[in-house]
């Protein structure tokens, strides 16, 4: 089974977008993926419309093309293993927007994700800056590995197949994506990422030279050989058998976590995330990340790491598990190709802003929130709040997060008094440092909830509505309009091809 990742709303060229749409917008933009293992950028162009005729109608994106895919380099790190190399990243990125034909001035918007160890090294932050401050607008994240396995659900089409394809309304999907240093895996079902887990078991936790000399040995990639007996040290060499012998091992740690069996101490240990807490059915397997490239046969050569060994025996163990193998839209380049941005207005009629001073925010991350199906109380609420925070591998408290809320019931009291009691609940460090509660509802409650909150003792409060939001998006909330409460908003939402 083939997964496609397609345009997100409106079929291109079909008559109801060409009869309720009015205004379009196009963006060029960019997504420049700084892994462990390895890095690239993709250039596209966006095309955006309103929804409808109305000023304050949200655009949605209704094509994207690529411009130009990069090469994929490894990701050049210096002696000391703990900085990315900016002196030979920054370069290539340079001559990426040449051959791409494009200039940084020329980029509207775009995003810019470091991931795995990349995302731990220590000038990834500065790395980060420059490039947003060179190419214009950008989302910037270090992806966590649970972020990350979300970043990977979407790019490799999972998500996208989920929403569309249901066996009785329920088709889950596993999406394994495996990198240079970690594997990251996520359970899908209905267009939702359900949960995630990431386990340190990757291609790049050993490399070599062109002589088989190791250059490179991870603490984890250490720990593991030294459980079959093995050396791994740098200056040593890795013969042809080692390598084979190591990447059935890690192969077998891998799918103690997919098989959910309980865990080896060894596994137990290389584990960089709780477990992945699910045990229902599962009806589809899909790997991405640059060790799929192995897995479905797409690449043959060798460099100097375990990719080709690892992706063998993954494919190998993958036969033997019984679990039908999908096909994803991407493998190596499951990430964001940019980035949307647009702007609506909402209503001033049906906001709530507890003090003007809150705002402008810029550049909050979006917690999404799924829909709330089962009975509104305040500790089905907490949880879910708490849960969606670390899907995305944010801390609650220590920054200012949106959450973004779908409303399909009736606006009845009790319902939403447990709503914002559940939101308090939720969030005790984010109240105890002085931080606003963000709301933000696609439908029109936003002024309801924010005065419920204030009752229950919540004091600093940002409450809109009538915007629709997905994972993976950030918000910026300018400050009321002169000539009315309207305040406009931008959302900023990681694209993928």
């Amino acid at each position: 089974m083939h997964l496609e990742n397609e345009d997100e709303d409106w079929p291109e060229g079909s008559e109801a977008l060409e009869t309720s749409v009015g205004e379009r917008l196009e963006f060029k933009s960019v997504g420049i993926d700084i892994g462990s293992s390895t890095s690239h950028l993709m250039f596209s162009r966006l095309v955006l419309a309103r929804r409808g005729r109305e000023y304050f109608s949200g655009y949605t994106v209704i094509r994207r093309e690529i411009i130009y895919r990069s090469p994929v380099i490894l990701t050049p790190f210096l002696s000391d293993n703990t900085r990315v190399d900016a002196a030979k990243l920054t370069p290539f990125f340079q001559q990426c927007y040449e051959q791409a034909g494009l200039t940084p001035s020329e980029i509207d918007t775009g995003a810019v994700i470091t991931t795995g160890e990349a995302a731990k090294k220590e000038n990834t932050a500065a790395i980060i800056n420059i490039l947003a401050e060179d190419a214009g607008k950008f989302v910037c994240a270090a992806a966590g590995p649970n972020m990350e396995a979300v970043l990977a659900a979407h790019g490799s089409g999972a998500v996208k197949h989920s929403f569309k394809h249901t066996n009785d309304g329920h088709e889950t999907i596993l999406n394994v994506d495996v990198g240079g240093g970690t594997s990251k895996v996520a359970v899908v079902r209905g267009g939702q990422v359900l949960r995630t887990c990431a386990i340190n078991v990757g291609s790049r936790l050993v490399a070599w030279n062109s002589e088989g000399i190791l250059t490179r040995v991870e603490e984890a990639g250490a720990r593991v050989a030294g459980s079959l007996g093995l050396t791994a040290e740098v200056g040593r060499k890795l013969g042809v058998p080692e390598r084979e012998t190591l990447s059935e091992k890690l192969t077998d740690l891998l799918f103690e976590v997919l098989e959910r069996r309980p865990l080896s101490p060894l596994a137990r240990s290389l584990m960089i995330t709780p477990e992945l807490g699910y045990d229902g059915p599962l009806d589809l397997v899909v790997y991405s990340g640059g060790v799929a490239e192995f897995v479905y046969g797409e690449e043959k050569g060798h460099f100097g790491d375990l990719g080709s060994w690892l992706g063998r025996s993954i494919r190998d163990r993958n036969r033997k598990w019984g679990i039908s193998l999908g096909l994803p839209a991407e493998r190596i380049r499951a990430t964001v190709i940019g980035a949307s941005q647009y702007t609506v207005q909402v209503s001033g009629n049906t906001i709530f802003l507890s003090h003007p001073e809150l705002l402008p925010l810029r550049n909050l991350p979006v917690v999404k929130l799924p829909h709330f199906h089962h009975p509104v109380t305040r500790e089905t609420v907490s949880n879910s709040v708490g849960q969606n925070i670390r899907l995305l591998d944010l801390e609650e408290g220590t920054e200012k997060i949106a959450l973004g809320i779908t409303w399909d019931h009736e606006p009845e009291y009790q319902k939403l008094r447990e709503l914002a009691e559940g939101i308090k609940i939720a969030l005790p460090k984010t109240l105890a440092g002085g931080l606003p509660v963000v709301l933000v509802f696609d439908s029109d409650v936003g002024k309801l909830v924010g005065h419920l909150l204030q009752e229950c003792g919540v004091a600093h409060v940002v409450s809109i509505d009538s915007i629709s939001l997905r994972q993976l998006s950030y918000i910026d909330i300018g400050q009321p309009l002169s000539t009315t409460n309207a305040v406009p908003v931008t959302v900023k939402s990681l694209i993928f091809r």
